[in-house]
């Protein structure tokens, strides 16, 4: 069994963003050597997320749309008890809690096996800092 590692490091300027990352984590698993196996993606921080899905600006932006509804920038100790404790960043938690921490994708043939137009993506919701996105390959 075979067992290769990478750390990607984001810094997005914006508060809320996606990045497509699909080509860092093939090259991974290019320089992995796996043939068969599986690939983990999954954000370090919690205010961060990585997720599969298409990537089409329309749905991006829906995305955004969606997410401040759900869970609105408010930095105000007001509306969020999280805010209380000196922090402004509540919403962000609750975005990355909605589209999750990490991927799991199946390599066949020393490729990702991917369904029609997936593509893996990093999140941000609280950008302006350098965050960390680990890629773990297994496999033979």
């Amino acid at each position: 069994m075979k067992s290769h590692t990478e750390y990607l490091t984001f810094n997005i300027p914006s508060r809320m963003d996606f990045l497509n990352i699909t080509r860092q984590v093939e090259q991974a698993v290019r320089k992995s050597g796996v043939q068969e196996g599986l690939v983990l993606c999954n954000a370090m921080h919690i205010t961060a997320s990585v997720f599969i899905n298409d990537d089409e600006p329309g749905l991006h932006q829906d995305y955004k749309k969606w997410l401040e509804q759900l869970a609105p920038f408010d930095p105000s100790p007001t509306r969020y008890g999280h805010n209380r404790t000196g922090e402004d960043n509540a919403d962000a938690h609750m975005k990355r809690q909605v589209m999750g921490r990490e991927v799991v994708v199946a390599i066949t043939n020393g490729k990702l096996d991917f369904g029609p137009w997936e593509q893996i993506f990093y999140g941000e919701f609280d950008g302006g800092r350098s965050k960390r996105v680990l890629v773990k390959v297994i496999g033979e």
